[in-house]
């Protein structure tokens, strides 16, 4: 049936070539859908009339048109994916093997495209209207879709099996503290606590692994920000959906197709400087950006805030400490970046994600700032049965005792904790 609707669908666009300028199946906005639809549905006609022993019924047909109409002015087998917004990530490995992940768990489909021609042509027109290219010289491309979706291509010869696509969607809705509170991502006493910690200008680390949450639990901690602050907001895509009236958000730019052009995050941050921020949050850290961000922690911009991958509070600190290294080049010692990390650093909050797919806040670390050479770091909240690795939800999320060294600082604006120990 597969192969018999392929051949019906490929003497449908025999018709359509006929018919349609070729810029048409390279994304021309020209031709609006009903008008394609239209024209489509004449090509089936003309099809079935030719050849009798077709036989659709008009709900095939329809099928047959919507699939045809996907192709062209979307990306064909894929467009459901990406309208569909419980579907987080889509990973093309190959013609023959599409996964989705959904609810945190991936999934295989059974999409698949016929062959690598094919693939290629779904790419140029993802790429196409972006302005960027995939080729043997330059075998890979990470780039946002249109949509705003993060898009990573690679090719052969540097991919064996194909092309490779990956395609990273954020979701559009909002998450309240509340909804995080009842999917068990935190407690309401932790929720308590990290506003405090916003409204007292702390400096934030959000840290985890991928797709544990990061970009939601900072869209979350930005709400807490009072809102007569400016802010500005810098990521290489625009995920973050601040609740915020003075917002200014930034995009890094790649380099187009002459290799000029590129506008890093690093720019960006310098940029920033001059732009009278209260505060400045960054989607992700990654690179040697994280140099001019502690600098920035350190002269008089409290409040920031930002996210990274990292396994745990301590190995955070570490990546940070070997991106600054990287970018500071040999003129600085890891003995100076590791004083300017404890001083710019207040808080840590990491999250880890079940294998059934729940994202939970496993620790809120405090940065000790009483030694200068090595790192001192206190739980503050942490998950019960950490040392199980259970956070499937039958852990339990709660404060250690520990009195934060900047809990004075959280008394002044009127929080008190009665499960802090007395000091």
């Amino acid at each position: 049936m597969m192969e018999q609707k392929h051949i019906i669908k490929e003497k449908i666009k025999e018709q359509l070539h006929k018919r349609l300028p070729a810029s048409v199946f390279l994304h021309d906005a020209s031709v609006s859908e009903m008008e394609l639809r239209r024209i489509i549905a004449e090509a089936t006609s003309i099809v079935l009339r030719k050849d009798r022993t077709i036989k659709l019924s008009a709900d095939e047909q329809g099928v047959i048109v919507d699939e045809i109409v996907n192709e062209i002015l979307g990306l064909g087998s894929i467009e459901g994916l990406l309208s569909d917004e419980s579907v987080t990530e889509i990973m093309i490995n190959g013609p023959k093997q599409v996964y989705i992940e959904k609810g945190g768990k991936l999934e295989l489909t059974d999409i698949h495209f016929r062959n690598d021609e094919e693939l290629m042509f779904m790419i140029e027109k993802m790429l196409a209207p972006l302005g960027r290219r995939v080729n043997e010289t330059e075998p890979y491309v990470d780039t946002r879709l249109k949509d705003g979706f993060r898009v990573n291509i690679v090719i052969p010869p540097t991919s064996a099996m194909g092309p490779v696509i990956s395609i990273h969607k954020f979701s559009h809705k909002i998450f309240s503290v509340e909804e995080l509170i009842k999917f068990k991502t935190l407690t309401k006493e932790a929720a308590e606590f990290l506003q405090v910690c916003v409204a007292s200008r702390l400096n934030i680390l959000i840290s985890g692994g991928t797709s544990s949450g990061k970009t939601s639990l900072l869209n979350v901690l930005s709400s807490f920000i009072p809102k007569d602050e400016r802010i500005i907001v810098i990521e290489d895509t625009l995920e973050l959906r601040l609740v915020l009236k003075h917002v200014v958000r930034l995009e890094s730019k790649a380099p187009n197709i002459e290799g000029k052009g590129e506008i890093t995050i690093r720019d960006l941050l310098k940029n920033s400087l001059h732009m009278r921020p209260d505060r400045i949050i960054i989607g992700e850290i990654r690179g040697e950006e994280v140099l001019d961000m502690l600098q920035t922690m350190n002269t008089g911009h409290e409040g920031s805030m930002t996210t990274l991958h990292a396994n745990a509070p301590y190995e955070a600190l570490n990546r940070i400490e070997l991106m600054a290294l990287m970018g500071a080049g040999s003129n600085v010692s890891s003995q100076v970046i590791m004083r300017q990390i404890i001083s710019a650093v207040d808080l840590i909050v990491h999250l880890e994600r079940s294998a059934e797919g729940r994202r939970c806040i496993t620790h809120i670390t405090e940065v000790g700032k009483e030694k200068t050479d090595e790192y001192v770091l206190r739980d503050i909240f942490c998950l019960k049965d950490k040392i199980s690795n259970d956070i499937s939800g039958n852990s339990e999320f709660r404060s250690t005792g520990t009195v934060p060294s900047f809990y004075d600082k959280l008394k002044r604006s009127g929080y008190n904790n009665p499960n802090f120990k007395t000091r």
